[in-house]
């Protein structure tokens, strides 16, 4: 039976004679909006601006049409592809009446022609074949997101601009050492405090100092290094007095229950809570598919074989925890679920990296039950409450 939060198929009866359905394709200039209206023959298609105003008013206008044909519409379904814009529009839409839904792109099945006709309309085409089988409630038609609150996606922003600039500061260091590598230089480090001071001593092994050009830009490397250092600082600063300033339930109360797990630091506390953990996951198996830790089997006849992780869940959340996996193995030594993969591993070679993601799977399955029902998993330690 289906629960109020599988988002696989619809749970409303769908009632076509009184149901106005429309669905959107959307790009930066213009929307294009096709409908499927009860009472009339056509199949109507109207190009709009970028504009939700016009998207609503012609969903009236096709109202209106159906009722003068003599139906009655009591129910206004609207659907487009998960992308760029995001989900504000679904969440105005529904403000305004009318229900909301926002599909998952890679759920719906296209052609495997290497060459065919692709078009907006037909586009929209297969995004009302696929949504109006979803109405149905039959399965495999579709996906939905879950459509988050401003709130809801304000709280994974900080997180995720920390990721970004990490991984900026790492392309910086990475770019000024190899500049450095290309003169011969070796042995400076632009990640310590006194770099800048050290950058206009260095020479060359033939003992000449820096071109000039070169020096110029890593003094800008490394200002946009401090700049990117006390923006990360500023992130991590503000997330620790608001976990104080919160209340004892609802997110911060997870991650603050998370982070108390030895091996697990707040930073992943927090992307854990706010990308996967505070979501309303159906069970452990939707868990896993959403984190992309679930495998890819290749089977057809007598051909088998794995293609390894299927990757189509949350990648932030898929490296986070396959490197939890690994710093969870040297801080809960005394765990059942380190002890579960050294006895997977002890006698098998070359199956740790594997085994490694069979570990961050069911890890995060154990901190997901932390987190929503209090248990413990067995022979895991905890920091002392705060």
């Amino acid at each position: 039976m289906s629960r109020v939060d599988d988002l696989s198929r619809s749970l409303t009866a769908l009632d076509q004679d009184s149901t106005l359905i429309a669905v959107i394709e959307m790009s930066l200039t213009s929307w294009l909006v096709a409908g499927i209206v009860p009472g009339l023959s056509r199949a109507p298609l109207k190009k709009l601006e970028a504009d939700e105003a016009s998207v609503l008013r012609q969903l009236h206008r096709w109202r209106d049409e159906a009722t003068k044909a003599g139906r009655h519409i009591k129910r206004m379904v609207v659907a487009f592809e998960a992308g760029r814009d995001g989900f504000w529009l679904a969440r105005w839409l529904r403000v305004r009446g009318v229900e909301a839904h926002v599909i998952h792109a890679a759920s719906v099945a296209v052609s495997r022609e290497h060459r065919r006709a692709k078009t907006d309309r037909l586009d929209t085409e297969m995004l009302k074949r696929a949504f109006l089988g979803w109405l149905r409630g039959e399965a495999e038609h579709c996906q939905m997101a879950a459509v988050p609150t401003l709130a809801e996606e304000d709280a994974r922003r900080p997180n995720r601009e920390r990721d970004c600039l990490v991984r900026e500061r790492t392309r910086i260091v990475n770019r000024m050492k190899g500049a450095l590598v290309r003169l011969g230089i070796r042995s400076f480090n632009p990640k310590l405090r006194k770099a800048a001071e050290r950058l206009g001593d260095l020479v060359t092994p033939d003992g000449e100092a820096l071109p000039p050009n070169t020096l110029a830009e890593l003094r800008r490397d490394l200002a946009r290094l401090a700049l990117i250092r006390e923006q990360i600082a500023a992130i991590e600063t503000r997330r620790l007095e608001r976990l104080e300033r919160a209340d004892q339930d609802g997110p911060h109360a997870m991650v603050r229950l998370i982070a108390r797990v030895v091996g697990v630091g707040i930073e992943t506390a927090d992307m854990l809570v706010h990308e996967i953990l505070s979501r309303h996951l159906r069970d452990h198996k939707a868990l896993a598919r959403y984190a992309g830790l679930t495998g890819s089997p290749d089977e057809s006849g007598s051909r088998r074989r794995e293609k390894g992780l299927a990757r189509a869940g949350n990648g932030r959340v898929r490296r986070g925890m396959i490197q939890l996996a690994w710093r969870f193995l040297r801080f809960q030594e005394a765990s059942v679920l380190a002890k579960w993969y050294h006895a997977r591993t002890q006698n098998a070679a070359g199956t740790r990296k594997k085994m490694i993601v069979a570990l961050a799977r069911k890890l995060l399955i154990a901190l997901w039950r932390l987190a929503t029902t209090g248990s413990v998993p067995d022979g895991i330690t905890l920091r002392a409450a705060a």
